[in-house]
């Protein structure tokens, strides 16, 4: 059904995995694989609360995240589409996306999930260099992500995401240099460039703190950015994102709901949402989770919370601006738009922070003019300075 307005964006959480990358903080699990029909079974539940507390909902996006999706079935993606589809208006043209291990899919596999109704898939490949590949505890090889690229083609998708790694501790400009010549190679629609981050409680942030690794090299990472900004643009790649590039038409939709800080829902174990002004998280742990969805009343309780709402919070309107300013700066092409933030919030964004604003411009990392705000090539590899002081 095509629908009116801004339709939201739907966000579901698959915790679980069949291994652990090193460099992963996600909110996954390993050797429970008893849970997983119970899991489905009791997303079904949250999904029906979601959508009971308030009926009509329109939306335009699906993405399945984790964790490892590709653990669940065929099957149990229908029943878990299917009541999305009973519980919201989701669009003629919806974009359906599915994080995809290269090592779990089949042409066959891929097929069955196309006829469910998934739209996209993004593929895992990290790199293409066997050596960083086992220092991240992947499960896959090189191999196997050529094999899912064309399994995904001959099942029927056109419209492909490769996620890949730079800033790894021993990696080269050479190395790095051939991962991307292999993605380019592989003809994606969509690539998504990540620096690796050391985040709290993971192997890799622990080797590094007990020297058995090189800490992450700042000017290194720049040096690999600029490489694939030059070799993406000149292999007719869109940068509309600081981390992500497109062939025309194939931006993320889901990806700029959350950069365009329009509302969003989010479902399963420790994922997010913002709906209705209201920040709020899900409970972390798969068995609580389950448990207390099968033990929930049939109050649909008020919207977005669910039975399993773990934190929520109503955002005051000074800490959602600064959330806009943060998402929207991300974007490179479309940036903060001046007339909409003023509609948005009542007071032009140079009004709210300009001091901030005005500094980077004058440092040439922010552009300013009368209708928008944007980062700025330099600006790009500087945000996180940025978006601290915006904070």
């Amino acid at each position: 059904m095509t629908s009116t307005g801004n339709p939201l964006a739907i966000y579901l959480h698959i915790p679980f995995c069949h291994i652990k990358c090193t460099y992963c903080a996600f909110n996954t699990y390993t050797n429970l694989d008893h849970l997983v029909e119970p899991f489905v079974r009791a997303l079904i539940r949250e999904i029906e609360f979601s959508a009971a507390s308030k009926p009509g909902q329109h939306a335009g996006t699906v993405f399945f995240g984790g964790g490892t999706p590709t653990v669940l079935s065929p099957e149990q993606y229908a029943r878990i589409m299917n009541a999305l589809r009973r519980g919201f208006y989701l669009q003629d043209d919806a974009e359906v996306s599915l994080e995809v291990n290269p090592s779990d899919v089949t042409q066959a596999y891929l097929t069955a999930l196309r006829d469910v109704g998934f739209t996209r898939i993004s593929i895992g490949m990290q790199s293409a260099i066997e050596s960083e590949l086992r220092m991240f505890n992947r499960r896959h090889d090189n191999d196997s992500v050529v094999r899912a690229v064309s399994a995904a083609r001959r099942a029927g998708f056109d419209n492909l995401n490769l996620d890949v790694i730079y800033g790894i501790p021993h990696q080269t400009l050479d190395n790095w240099d051939a991962t991307l010549r292999q993605m380019l190679a592989l003809k994606p629609d969509h690539v998504s460039l990540y620096a690796l981050t050391l985040e709290d409680e993971t192997s890799m942030k622990a080797w590094v703190e007990k020297g058995r690794l090189p800490a992450p090299d700042d000017d290194l990472a720049a040096d690999m950015y600029d490489m694939a900004t030059d070799q993406l643009g000149g292999a007719g790649y869109g940068q509309y994102e600081i981390s992500n590039w497109a062939k025309p038409g194939r931006e993320c939709r889901h990806n700029l709901q959350y950069w365009r800080s329009l509302p969003y829902i989010g479902l399963g174990p420790g994922a997010h949402g913002f709906a209705d002004g209201v920040r709020y998280s899900v409970i972390l742990s798969p068995h609580r989770y389950i448990k207390t969805l099968e033990e929930a009343s049939e109050s649909p309780g008020v919207y977005p919370r669910t039975p399993v709402t773990a934190e929520a919070t109503l955002l005051r309107p000074a800490d959602e601006m600064v959330e806009v300013l943060l998402m929207g700066l991300r974007l490179t092409q479309e940036g903060i738009h001046r007339e909409t933030f003023r509609q948005r919030f009542g007071v032009d964004v140079l009004e709210a922070h300009g001091d901030v604003i005005r500094k980077y411009a004058d440092h040439g990392l922010l552009h300013v003019d009368d209708s928008y705000v944007r980062i700025t090539h330099a600006g790009r590899l500087l945000s996180s300075m940025i978006f601290r002081e915006l904070v």
